[in-house]
């Protein structure tokens, strides 16, 4: 069958040297990557199943936002609050949710004694993948119901700019799960799993909220798309770099 193929191969490409082992070392290579997209894709399967039977991340998450908006809305008042202010308190908002419910991508790994099981079944890029497939989507969903919750209570909160203000938001919210998917592989090493997670990810994604701020303030005051375009560019410019920093780093990191 082998020759078959690489005769057919020859005659359509008019090949003249084609080597049979170079060949098929691509075709295997193309087969170990579909075989790695499946794998990520059970491993983000088993992960949200677990999350869906005990539902830690989505009841913290809960809980956090209504406490969180709670006693801004009891802090505020009757005082009339500036448009930029509620603009920054919905970053704050997301940016304190989000450590306390996407931290134990990891760790629940070393508490159920599974992690050995990871290392013998895929590869660490594979986990990585379905770790952040997991985070991507808990944080697109935590920051929809935030940001309708936050538009239904606060009055003061009107965009100028809806188109601005979204594509922040899917830009930014992508940042927000890379990064804390590799701090939460890093502190799933340490004995100070709790404390640890705020530490790393303060000055990790303090850049990543104050362009979000820029650009939701541009968004508030009506702004176009076209003046936004260098905060847009930095902001992709940093999911980037922190995509490709985890995919570095967590070869290292999980096999430590």
């Amino acid at each position: 069958m082998k020759k078959v193929i690489l005769r057919f191969v020859k005659k359509l490409f008019l090949w003249k040297n084609t080597n049979e082992n170079y060949l098929f070392k691509y075709v295997r290579t193309d087969s170990n990557i579909k075989r790695r997209k499946v794998k990520a894709f059970y491993l983000f399967k088993k992960d949200w199943q677990s999350e869906l039977r005990t539902r830690y991340a989505i009841n913290a998450l809960a809980m956090f936002i209504l406490v969180t908006i709670s006693v801004i809305l009891f802090s505020i008042g009757q005082e009339r609050v500036s448009e930029h202010l509620t603009g920054g308190l919905l970053w704050v908002v997301i940016f304190f949710s989000a450590m306390s419910g996407l931290s134990r991508a990891f760790v629940s790994e070393e508490d159920r004694g599974t992690t050995l099981t990871l290392h013998l079944i895929a590869s660490p890029s594979t986990i990585f993948n379905g770790k952040l497939i997991f985070n991507v989507v808990l944080v697109y969903l935590m920051n929809i119901a935030i940001i309708v919750l936050y538009s239904l209570l606060f009055e003061s909160f009107i965009l100028q700019n809806i188109a601005l203000f979204f594509l922040s938001a899917l830009f930014g919210s992508f940042g927000i799960a890379v990064s804390s998917t590799i701090i939460a592989a890093i502190i799933s090493k340490a004995s100070a799993k709790g404390t640890l997670y705020p530490v790393l990810a303060f000055p990790i994604l303090l850049p990543l909220i104050l362009i979000l701020l820029e650009l939701t303030k541009f968004a508030i005051d009506g702004k176009s798309l076209e003046s936004a375009l260098v905060e847009i560019a930095v902001l992709i410019c940093y999911d980037v770099i922190m995509l490709t920093a985890s995919y570095l780093l967590f070869d290292f990191i999980w096999k430590d």
